[in-house]
């Protein structure tokens, strides 16, 4: 009897200990899971459970590593926010799989991504037809982003981001077959420099931008 309640009291304890840590480690970890967020997420699920588990155990041999996860998860996001290449390295970044109507099978296999999983998230959100799709992203924590086409199934420019957090989007720059000299050139039209921008985008051959003092 007295070992079950221990099992029951832990367990309770542990509950109300985890839901404060994760609002600690912040709501992203509710919504989505990166690779991190998911390690974590893992690690804190078997050490619980270790803990209810031998409840001979001291509470403080789960309280402390407990601790310690949350404290790194919320160090790592930190140092993910303030650098995009730390955020490329663990978290990674979008993928178009569907690029006006089209599907990008080079990008598919390089993400491991097969034609049954695309059709699988079609399905999910109630598209019949590939044809009905003008972009599709995969995202870093593998959902699927569908924009699909406007009413009249009019072709639309997408905004690509050219500049993030103050870095260039060479990609960006080798798909519109541009350099940086051409956008270094675009925005001291602006009386402004590379930077001094937070985020740019090119849309219908015009670039917009936010300056790191907008943010």
């Amino acid at each position: 009897m007295e070992e079950l309640l221990n099992v029951l009291l832990r367990t309770t304890f542990f509950y109300f200990f985890i839901v404060l840590l994760y609002r600690l480690m912040g709501k992203r970890e509710i919504g989505q899971l990166g690779i991190i967020d998911l390690i974590v997420s893992i690690l804190i699920a078997e050490l619980v459970a270790i803990s209810i588990e031998e409840p001979d155990k001291s509470l403080w041999l789960t309280i402390l590593p407990l601790s310690l996860l949350g404290l790194l998860e919320i160090v790592l996001a930190y140092i993910s926010i303030k650098s995009r290449t730390f955020r490329k390295i663990f978290d990674g970044k979008p993928s178009l799989i569907i690029c006006n109507g089209k599907v990008n099978y080079r990008e598919m296999v390089k993400q491991r991504y097969s034609m049954d999983d695309l059709l699988l998230s079609l399905r999910q959100k109630e598209i019949k037809d590939l044809r009905e799709i003008e972009y599709a992203f995969l995202e870093p924590n593998g959902k699927l982003s569908i924009f699909k086409y406007n009413f009249f199934s009019f072709h639309s420019a997408y905004p690509m981001p050219l500049i993030l957090d103050g870095e260039i989007n060479k990609k960006t720059l080798e798909y519109l077959h541009k350099d940086r000299a051409w956008l270094e050139k675009e925005i001291q039209q602006k009386e402004l420099e590379i930077k001094d921008i937070f985020y740019a985008f090119y849309k219908g051959n015009k670039i917009y931008l936010m300056k790191k003092s907008e943010k």
